[in-house]
């Protein structure tokens, strides 16, 4: 009998610090969009200080769009991650993301591209964010 209600205090202890991380770390709904020429993108993503995750979808002026998940890590003010998406009538595609939080805005990074244990990312010394293709800001609600 003792060891039973030890084991289920155990377990209870462990259940509880489990749970009170997770609210530590509330997520933020955000929904950011940004346009170029005639291209528009929306990034609906849900922040914390550690991670993110959420929606990205690229529309191309007369050509279809690219639509997807996206979801990674926040490190200061740079979100690094990956956009796992549906391209334009072909398949399933992978792609890293990195995103620059500047003045209540979100420039997309660039640089090349590769691939370190199967995840997409960019090589080192590559990436910057001069001439960002889209730049992001939060949507009106």
């Amino acid at each position: 009998m003792l060891k039973n209600f030890v084991t289920v205090s155990l377990l209870f202890a462990f259940l509880m610090s489990c749970n009170s991380k997770e609210e530590k770390y509330k997520y933020n709904h955000i929904i950011y969009q940004a346009v170029n020429n005639k291209d528009t993108a929306i990034l609906a993503i849900k922040i914390n200080e550690k991670r993110f995750y959420g929606r990205y979808e690229r529309s191309y002026y007369r050509n279809g769009k690219d639509s997807g998940d996206v979801r990674g890590e926040v490190r200061g003010d740079t979100l690094r991650g990956d956009f796992h998406y549906i391209s334009n009538g072909g398949g399933w595609k992978r792609e890293p993301l990195a995103l620059l939080k500047k003045e209540n805005k979100l420039f997309l990074g660039s640089g090349v591209m590769g691939t370190y244990m199967s995840l997409p990312c960019f090589l080192p010394g590559t990436l910057n964010y001069k001439n960002p293709e889209y730049v992001f800001k939060e949507a009106k609600k």
